[in-house]
């Protein structure tokens, strides 16, 4: 018997704790994007913990800035960001306050409000690429740097929240590098995602980019 999703959103104690109990924990939770049209609903597949200060992963990792201030926040606030000059990345911020931590939210699959996403996403070949990679799936739910600094734990009128969803056994995670991540950051296991899940994107290392001469 399958068991029907929990409709309740999480609660900001469930983000006040480490980043790394978080983060696989994150996985089949429900991403809500309330719009004018109706929600767009979406079950994380795949995601990536960052530990602030003590990874040099994160951005986060020299200190507190105006464009990182969201993680040294309350947990539960979303974090975004722009990246490439032209795509937004959406984070949940995790542990205690003044101490930065957050997960950025790597894939999903869309199981609400496909349409709505599908106009967002027209260059999506299938509907299990619409949320397939992080700027796809911030690109999906309609997220911006508007919505940095949005409380998805508040207890009405908010945007964007989490719902408990269906939390994924422990043997159907696996876990490996994070995407993209260069330096001493690169060697840290802390991007997980739903085994065999055809919405996870696929790995890439890091790639230096090229300067023009």
């Amino acid at each position: 018997m399958i068991a029907t999703p929990d409709r309740t959103p999480l609660p900001r104690e469930f983000f006040d704790r480490p980043v790394l109990d978080v983060a696989p924990d994150l996985l089949g939770r429900i991403v809500v994007r309330s719009t004018p049209d109706g929600p767009i609903a979406l079950r994380l597949t795949e995601v990536e913990a960052y530990d602030g200060e003590n990874d040099p992963g994160s951005h986060a990792y020299r200190g507190r800035t105006a464009r990182n201030a969201v993680m040294f926040g309350p947990p539960g606030h979303v974090y975004v960001y722009f990246t490439y000059g032209m795509w937004f990345c959406m984070n949940l911020v995790c542990g205690p306050e003044d101490r930065a931590g957050g997960v950025l939210l790597r894939a999903g699959e869309i199981v609400e409000g496909a349409e709505l996403a599908r106009a967002r996403r027209l260059s999506a070949r299938n509907d299990k690429e619409l949320a397939k990679g992080p700027a796809r799936l911030a690109t999906a739910l309609g997220v911006d740097r508007s919505f940095d600094g949005t409380d998805a734990c508040a207890p009405h009128d908010t945007p964007l929240r989490v719902l408990g969803g269906q939390p994924v056994p422990a043997h159907q995670v696996r876990n490996g590098r994070r995407t993209g991540v260069a330096g001493e950051g690169a060697v840290h296991p802390w991007r997980y995602w739903i085994a065999d899940d055809p919405t996870v994107s696929p790995y890439r290392a890091h790639v230096p980019r090229r300067r023009r001469s």
